[in-house]
């Protein structure tokens, strides 16, 4: 069961609400998005119904949800989400580029790489300070060297910056830096994660288990919901087939079915999925074709050199056609490109 709390709701009216659930025996959950509030109920339903909830103060209404992933799901919020990144739009009729280095190195790779993603329209700077990797001798990442390396590009470039979390300890520390957390698919069921970047109060990128199914993947962004965040992102990353050709096998249809499930936008990663360069672009396409909210790409100014990804990097003569499919494609399909111009103040919560 789900409470949806009027838009002139009083933190005396959720208080109030919450007290009431707790008094019968329940427990509630305040998730407070950019335009209202959520209180998810877990307990007896017959117990909740005598209370009469549609009848206190700031109540907009009660829902019954089936779905599993119930604060994430349509029956909750039958319109699209719109989360903003520091005042960055992400769905709705926008399209969003988020561009940068699959890994920090220095300050002018990491600044080079931003201004290649810019050129192509990029509005959101993606950048990894901690990396988890197969391998445990491969690099790992600067750790909060390469979060002050992303604090000084944004500053530069103005970009506001999604960086990946990988640890528990470490939320506090990358959330006092980013302007959007990421959850890789290697802890999309990280539980303990999820619950400590829930309760960060940054919005949240969480990327496709490599082996997840879709409804494992929505389930992970109730984990966030659940702990008061309903600014998330889902990116498919593609996963993980008998098929070698490709790094991982894009599940392109994932996209709009999970649009039909959850009101957070979705975008899609052509970088990790095809694993190759010249898959990115065509990827790229296929994307914004099926209706993703944006797309996320790894861009490097000298790949060959690259501590991390290289061969997947997008390089300097690529970002033209990039730029010309961003600036074109979405407007065929009735949608918008997000430039910075396009930026807001980000909203009070």
């Amino acid at each position: 069961m789900v409470i949806v709390m009027a838009p002139e709701a009083t933190s005396s009216d959720i208080d109030a609400v919450t007290d009431l659930v707790t008094a019968a025996g329940g427990e509630a959950f305040v998730s407070r998005g950019v335009r209202r509030t959520i209180i998810g109920l877990v307990g007896d339903a017959a117990e909740f119904a005598s209370l009469d909830l549609r009848a206190k103060p700031g109540v907009s209404d009660v829902l019954r949800i089936t779905a599993p992933y119930k604060l994430v799901s349509r029956e909750n919020q039958p319109q699209r989400s719109v989360v903003e990144v520091a005042g960055v739009p992400i769905g709705g009729d926008a399209v969003t580029l988020l561009g940068g280095p699959c890994a920090v190195e220095t300050p002018q790779q990491t600044l080079e790489a931003a201004r290649m993603a810019q050129s192509a329209g990029a509005a959101v700077l993606r950048g990894g300070a901690f990396k988890p990797r197969t391998s445990p001798y491969a690099f790992q990442g600067l750790g909060e060297a390469g979060l002050e390396i992303l604090a000084e590009v944004r500053a530069t470039t103005g970009m506001p910056i999604v960086t990946e979390v990988v640890d528990v300890r470490d939320v506090d520390l990358v959330a006092s830096y980013a302007d959007m957390l990421q959850v890789g698919t290697r802890n999309m069921q990280n539980f303990a994660l999820l619950q400590a970047v829930g309760e960060a109060g940054k919005p949240v990128l969480l990327k496709r288990g490599m082996s997840a199914t879709i409804e494992e993947w929505l389930m992970a962004a109730e984990y966030i919901a659940q702990r008061g965040n309903l600014d998330i992102v889902l990116c498919e990353r593609g996963i993980r087939t008998y098929e070698k050709a490709t790094r991982n096998t894009l599940d392109i249809s994932a996209v709009p079915v999970a649009q039909s499930l959850t009101h957070l936008p979705v975008i899609v990663d052509p970088s990790h999925s095809g694993g190759k360069r010249d898959l990115v672009l065509p990827l790229t396409r296929a994307a914004l074709a099926v209706g993703a909210d944006g797309v996320i790409v790894d861009v490097h100014p000298t790949p060959e050199t690259a501590l991390c990804d290289g061969p997947q990097a997008l390089v300097p003569g690529d970002m033209e056609e990039l730029g010309d499919v961003m600036r074109t494609l979405p407007g065929i399909l009735g949608r918008r490109l997000v430039r910075p111009a396009d930026t807001v103040e980000p909203a009070l919560v």
